[in-house]
């Protein structure tokens, strides 16, 4: 149960008082009503006593009766009616609502944290109000006066014949059997004459006098004289008193049923407001029947004997005067005791402390020992034997059924003076003095008299009052016997059928439980009392039961929650609508957000009913809205309802608050973070062969690193235009904004173009939705952006309340039907067209709710009752901020400025078309395309770049391109190339220069200009230029961005430039495989008939051999049938290709599927003074050469990407005299000037271009594709391929906890060591010598030593064999070298050095020359570090025997 204001000893106590009646004289009522109080009124704050009491019990022992409170009230002889009894009942509990602002009682009970009420004083009073409204009853007397007070005014001519009146009055209703009520405890009533003197008006010393006379008459302790009102009525104002009686009055209204007459009218209309306003379901309406819920039936005969014994009579002319004051008190704020100063409460305190220790206590003593001396009298005498005498002679009971319905019926009435009921009389007694021992022991003797009679009524009330007796115990000698109660309310609810007892005992039995903690046992109780007879009743129970759940050690939330409800329930079935709401209110934050949907619904559905029908229409719509967000599990045809009742709510708040804002809708739901932004036209589509650039659109999905690319694109060409550098204020262009991208700053958009919104909407329901007239909700501040510092105009308007009016600054789109099918999330796309530049917030959607289902008949009419215009706010958040590190320590959100945008002043607005552009191209094919650019803005644009992340796969041309043909009609069945007549023949030389391409360093040229006639592109114009495009060099799908770059004649601070993307897919087939390697010419011209000046001049030219391999890699996919290679280009700055020296016909240019074809080409070093020009020179293998130093070969050339150091491969081959090396390893490392000087020894850059056609059938007809493959020789030796050699997998690398030792010295490697001396044998390949005659045959050998370095070279030439295996023996042969075996020689950069050496045969054979080792180091190194040379392949010399 509730935490209550008084502790259960307190609360039993004060349920259990003497009752004191009052009968005063009218002019003694006269002098209290001057303070707007009646007499019992006016006693009511004192009648507690501030000190202790003493008498002594049966057995002389002293009890000590400590703050005793008294009960004083007026003589009603009319019986208490019931019916009204549960209506003031009702009303006291209806007024007694929560304090607003009282604190909040928290209780954390495991995952749940609950605000409940810790005090009930709703309860607290019903308790207290039903207490003391129980109808006195025959079988117990807790509730009969003990004593009478007397009161006469002594303004009264003759006091003493007053006093004697009213003495008889008192007589006379006790005793003459005319009233039944009230009930008396004895037949010798105390009478306490109580004479009333106004000290303001009456005569002082008669008082006294007559107060003398009194004494003398009724003795001192029978009489007092109280005197009060020692102000004047004119003095009132003066001074304000304290107003002790209004915490009192309230409770009088059971004994004064006037007091709540009106306030009980005003608060059954609030109840009954639903009947015919809410316009709610008639059948689940909570209306309040004509009959009250809580009325019962009226009291059996056996509790109530009385009523139709005797004819009640009202006493008119007491309880008149009585009535009307407290109406008039009620009704009017006039303070009381307005009459009486401190020194008259303290009067009143002393004469009530007077009449309790001098009158009451003594007259309660006397009677105890009065009946503890006829019950000892009586213990003499057989307990059987007098009940048998009993039985015998009828003992004077009357049984009013029979004998047989005695065990189950309450039938059974004792006569006032039977023994029993004596036992009970001094039991109650005892009770009402604090002498619990005595009574518990007097009502267990009483029990059991009780229960062998049969007397099942009496008996229930003797274990009722034998259990609170043993509880309030001192000391606590036995324990609380529960199951006397449990027995009693049975009693009382089965056998006796009386609910009000059995009421009354659950109430001290569960207070008594609750005080030790007996929680679940109280709980049970309380729920066992609730029965369909009283709602108000089973609603205060069950509340008490469900605190008694969350008060338990371990809380029980989930059943605290649930009896809420039930709770709830019952006060709305009770008509208590404010009670009803707060239970359901309370049990809500238990079940919310648990997933338990199907009670959250219920719940918040009676909350909102409640609180519509009690005029709260902001919590009715806050209980709807949560029913419909939420992801109900209800039924479509409950949805529906519940969609309906929400309508209706809004539309009634809606007419109730009328301040003309739009309200906030539940429905449906909208994602506001996937809302997503798009500024600028929806671009045409492609018209036949054009084929428009496809930009940005709603219907493309974000990609992050999409987006950086195109951001790093834009930022190439802006630091391009801006002289190398990015300004500070650089915002990249968004053309589509969502969640994902950058919004941190306020986007531009551009006048007269529209701004695209897309708002996602879900449908949490099973039923449609029909949203109607959807419109965007904005607000827009005019700005004139054309000034120096943006001057604003600061008039701010919004189209919350106009439209239609606006359409001038902004147009708005306006949906007139949008549907949701159930459950179904769906994308509407609205529009905005600016007029006037300034700041544009976009605020939210606006629209009207209805639902979606198919009217009858009359389903326009409904339509408009049950539809409400509203709207809903976008809220957007934005990314979580984590830069500095108060940020990343803290959870903080950016700005999300995406709905923001800024409306700049007219740009120029660029469409881009492509024409003949593929889809499919072979791998380093060539194809001609066009582009169309088309100015559909009224502003010039200028400055048009292109930037793409494919530069190598297109080109425009250089400045002197011959754009002829300048249509794509004429070009259709042209050449890309630029071609010329011309047989096979030495190369055609040429030198370009790269800036004449646009490339300037070797660097990618990622951004080209497209130039415009005068340099602008005015509104409405259109341009094509051709542009050539080149296959990539690998197959697959390649993706190709283009951006489009242009800015305005007009410079404006806010949009300085905006863009165009393009991506274009391309499909490339496999073509040809071209592989190419260098290798040094080793065939000296010592055998050609030239002089020595010449042979040094060829060699001092240093002519190489080129071998080309071509192979077809074609598949025949695309219906190629062959291949030719109808030409071969060389480009470089160093060498150039002199001629070809296999042409063999026409045969090896022709290449069909997986044929391959061989080629070899001399080249040698170039002769130009330009060293940053290059050389390109062609050597064609048909009758017509292309210009390869022209558009397009040249710029597909250098812009044919990175180095190919990434694609060379790493095949090393050699040629058919030249030496292998193989090196020593050496003993330290050399300088890094070492190093690069070895390093060029082998170094080659020349770049290979093969250009081909291809025969194609497609359509049944023949056509010619062409291309062009780039292979780049870098190193003598080494392989390079035209395709990229695939990566090897990286294998992992281990971390390293400790620094990385130095890297050494770099030093040569060996390879390059075996480059820097070139060795060549000359000998004849045949001899012939008679050895018959001559035993030694001696033939002359040339060895030419030629330096490939830049620098002095040491070399050692060591002829003798150091091979001693057999094998070398075989391959060697026997033979010597004549004369020096070692011989040292330093040779000169690039100097050739022919040594002359004789080797000697002993007998004819096939010997190997190639013995001499050959060492070779740099003369500047400090340390040998030499390389030893050896022929690869055996140079053979026959010696014949003649």
């Amino acid at each position: 149960m509730a935490q209550c204001v008084q502790s259960v000893q307190e609360f039993i106590q004060d349920s259990f008082v003497p009752m004191v009646a009052v009968l005063c004289s009218d002019d003694a009522e006269r002098v209290t009503r001057k303070n707007s109080l009646s007499f019992p009124e006016l006693l009511r704050p004192f009648c507690r006593l501030t000190s202790d009491g003493h008498l002594r019990d049966p057995n002389n022992q002293v009890v000590v009766v400590k703050g005793l409170r008294i009960s004083v009230t007026g003589i009603n002889t009319q019986p208490p009616q019931s019916p009204e009894l549960h209506r003031l009942l009702s009303q006291t509990v209806s007024v007694c609502q929560p304090p607003e602002g009282s604190p909040a009682n928290v209780i954390t009970a495991g995952d749940y944290d609950l605000n409940i009420s810790a005090t009930t004083p709703w309860f607290e009073t019903y308790r207290e109000n039903f207490l003391q409204s129980m109808p006195a009853s025959e079988h117990e007397f807790l509730s009969h006066y003990l004593a009478c007070m007397l009161v006469v005014s002594s303004h009264e001519a003759m006091p003493t014949e007053q006093f004697l009146k009213l003495s008889q009055e008192q007589h006379r209703i006790q005793h003459s059997g005319e009233y039944t009520h009230p009930k008396w405890f004895i037949p010798n009533t105390l009478k306490y004459y109580v004479l009333l003197h106004d000290i303001s008006e009456g005569d002082e010393q008669r008082a006294d006098s007559v107060y003398e006379d009194m004494k003398q008459r009724y003795g001192t302790q029978g009489c007092y004289l109280l005197k009060i009102n020692s102000r004047s009525g004119s003095t009132v104002a003066d001074e304000q008193m304290p107003d002790p009686w209004s915490q009192y009055l309230h409770k009088t209204s059971i004994h004064n049923p006037e007091l709540y007459e009106e306030s009980a009218v005003s608060n059954a209309d609030e109840n009954n407001i639903g009947a015919e306003e809410d316009g709610l379901d008639p059948s689940i309406r909570d209306g309040v029947s004509e009959t009250h819920p809580l009325q019962l039936d009226h009291p059996t005969d056996a509790v109530y004997p009385g009523n139709d014994a005797s004819q009640s009579v009202n006493n008119v002319d007491e309880t008149r005067p009585q009535k009307q004051a407290s109406g008039t008190s009620h009704t009017s704020p006039t303070p009381r005791g307005t009459c009486l100063t401190l020194n008259d409460h303290d009067h009143i305190r002393q004469f009530i402390q007077e009449f309790t220790f001098r009158g009451l206590l003594p007259h309660i003593e006397k009677n105890i020992r009065q009946l503890n001396d006829q019950l000892v009298s009586r213990k003499g005498l057989s307990r059987s034997l007098f009940s048998a005498t009993k039985k015998l002679f009828g003992g004077g009971k009357v049984p009013e059924k029979s004998i047989a319905e005695l065990k189950n019926t309450a039938g059974l009435l004792y006569p006032s003076e039977a023994p029993e009921l004596q036992i009970r009389k001094m039991a109650d007694l005892c009770f009402l003095i604090q002498h619990y021992e005595l009574a518990y022991n007097c009502y267990h003797t009483a029990k059991k008299d009780f229960l062998s009679d049969q007397a099942m009524l009496y008996a229930a009330g003797a274990l009722e009052m034998a259990a609170v007796a043993a509880f309030l115990q001192s000391g606590a000698p036995r324990p609380y016997p529960a199951h006397y109660m449990d027995t009693a309310i049975q009693t009382y609810r089965e056998v006796c059928k009386n609910m009000l007892l059995a009421e009354r005992c659950c109430l001290l039995s569960a207070e008594i439980l609750k005080s030790q903690a007996k929680y679940s046992d109280a709980a049970t109780l309380l729920i066992k009392m609730t029965s369909e007879d009283s709602d108000l009743r089973s609603a205060l129970l069950l509340e008490q039961a469900a605190h008694c759940f969350i008060n338990m050690r371990s809380p029980m939330v989930r059943k605290f929650a649930f009896h809420m409800i039930l709770a709830g329930h019952r006060f709305s079935k009770a008509g208590q609508k404010r009670h009803a709401l707060r239970c359901y209110c309370q049990a809500l934050q238990v079940y919310k957000g648990k997933s338990w949907t199907l009670a959250e619904d219920h719940i918040n559905f009676t909350i909102g009913r409640q609180s519509f029908t009690l005029r709260q229409p902001e919590n009715a719509v806050a209980a709807f809205r949560h029913i419909l967000i939420n992801d109900s599990k209800q039924s479509a045809v409950q949805q529906a309802a519940f969609l309906r009742e929400y309508l209706y709510v809004y539309k009634s708040m809606s007419k109730l608050t009328g301040d003309g804002s739009l309200p906030q809708l539940p429905l449906p739901c909208l994602h506001s973070s996937q809302t997503r932004v798009f500024f600028g036209h929806e671009r045409r589509l492609a018209e036949g062969e054009k084929q428009a650039a496809t930009h940005v659109s709603l219907e493309q999905e974000f990609d992050r690193d999409l987006s950086q690319m195109w951001r790093e694109l834009e930022e190439r060409v802006v630091s391009l235009t801006n002289r190398g550098t990015v300004p500070i204020t650089f915002q990249p262009s968004q053309s589509c904004l969502n969640s994902q991208t950058d919004n941190l700053r306020h986007p531009l958009a551009v006048v007269e173009e529209p701004i695209i919104v897309e708002v996602v909407f879900r449908n949490p329901l099973k039923v449609p939705l029909a949203l109607s007239a959807l419109s965007l909700l904005w607000k827009f501040t005019l700005k004139d952006f054309s000034g120096p510092q943006d001057s604003t105009a600061g008039e701010t308007i919004s189209n919350e309340k106009e439209t239609t009016a606006l359409n001038d600054i902004i147009d708005t789109q306006v949906i007139a039907e949008f549907t949701i099918s159930p459950e179904e999330t769906k994308v509407a796309r609205l529009k905005l067209l600016p007029h006037k530049t300034g700041e544009l917030h976009v605020l939210g959607v606006v629209y009207n709710l209805g639902t979606g289902e198919a009217g009858d008949s009359e389903g326009s009419v409904a339509g408009d009752l049950m539809c409400v215009r509203g709207q809903q706010i976008l809220e957007i958040q934005g990314h979580r901020l984590s830069i500095t590190k108060e940020e990343k320590t803290s959870v903080r959100y950016g700005p999300d400025h995406r709905l923001d945008p800024i409306i700049t002043p007219p740009m120029p607005l660029l469409e881009v078309f492509f024409i003949n552009f593929p889809t499919g191209l072979l791998c380093g094919e060539i194809r001609k395309a066009w582009v169309e650019f088309v100015n559909v803005s009224a502003v010039p644009l200028t400055g048009l770049r292109v930037a793409s992340t494919h530069p190598e796969f297109f080109t425009f041309g250089s400045a002197t391109s011959d754009l002829t043909p300048v249509t794509p009609t004429t070009a259709e069945h042209c050449s890309a190339y630029k071609t010329v007549a011309m047989p096979p023949s030495v190369a055609t030389v040429s030198l370009v220069s790269p800036a004449v391409f646009g490339v300037t360093s070797s660097d990618q040229p990622v951004v080209a200009e497209i130039p415009l006639s005068r340099g602008v592109l005015g509104p409405g114009e259109a341009l094509q230029i051709p542009l050539w495009l080149r296959g990539p060099d690998q197959e697959g799908v390649h993706e190709i961005n283009f951006l489009f770059y242009y800015e305005s004649t007009e410079k404006t601070a806010k949009l300085s430039h905006r863009v165009l993307r393009h991506t274009a897919f391309i499909c490339a087939s496999r073509s040809l495989n071209v592989r190419a390697m260098a290798s040094r010419s080793n065939t000296l011209h010592g055998r050609e008939r030239d002089t020595e000046e010449q042979k040094e001049s060829e060699e001092k030219d240093a002519s190489m051999l080129v071998f080309v391999d071509v192979e077809n890699i074609n598949t025949c996919e695309a219906g190629v049938r062959e291949f030719h290679i109808v030409q071969v280009s060389s480009s470089s700055r160093q060498w150039r290709l002199l001629k070809c020296i296999n042409p063999v016909g026409d045969k090896d240019s022709k290449l069909a599927s997986r044929e391959r074809g061989k080629l070899c080409f001399k080249a040698t070093r170039c002769r130009t003074e330009e060293a940053e020009k290059y050389t390109f020179a062609d050597l064609n293998l048909g009758n017509e050469q292309i210009v390869s130093s022209t558009t397009p070969c040249a710029d597909f050339f250098f812009r044919r990407g990175l180095h190919s150091e990434a694609r060379r491969g790493g095949v090393s081959a050699g040629g058919a005299s030249q030496m292998q090396r193989k090196s020593l390893t050496p003993q330290s490392g050399t300088d890094d000037g070492g190093t690069s000087i070895v390093k060029k020894c082998s170094e080659v850059e020349l770049d290979i271009i093969v250009l081909w056609k291809a025969y194609v059938v497609e359509d049944n007809k023949q056509l010619i594709l062409e291309g062009q493959l780039h292979v780049a020789l870098q190193t003598i030796g080494k392989e390079s391929c035209s395709l990229s050699q695939k990566e090897e997998t990286q294998e992992m690398v281990l971390l390293k906890f400790k620094p990385d030792v130095p890297p050494p010295v770099s030093k040569p490697s060996l390879e390059q060591l075996s480059h820097l001396i070139k060795t060549c044998l000359h000998y004849p390949e045949s001899y012939d010598h008679p050895f018959p005659q001559k035993s030694l045959c001696m033939v002359p050998v040339t060895l030419t030593l030629s330096n490939c370095s830049l620098a002095q070279v040491d070399v050692i030439v060591d002829l003798r064999h150091k091979s001693t295996s057999p094998q070398s023996l075989e391959v060697h042969g026997s033979f010597s070298w004549l004369g020096q075996t070692q011989y040292k020689l330093q040779l000169q950069a690039q100097e050739v050095y022919r040594l002359f050496l004789k080797a000697c045969f002993f007998h004819a054979g096939v010997y190997n020359l190639g013995t001499p080792r050959v060492f070779a180091k740099l003369a500047q190194t400090s340390t040998m570090c030499e390389t030893s040379q050896q022929s690869a392949m055996p140079a053979l010399i026959i010696v014949n025997s003649i």
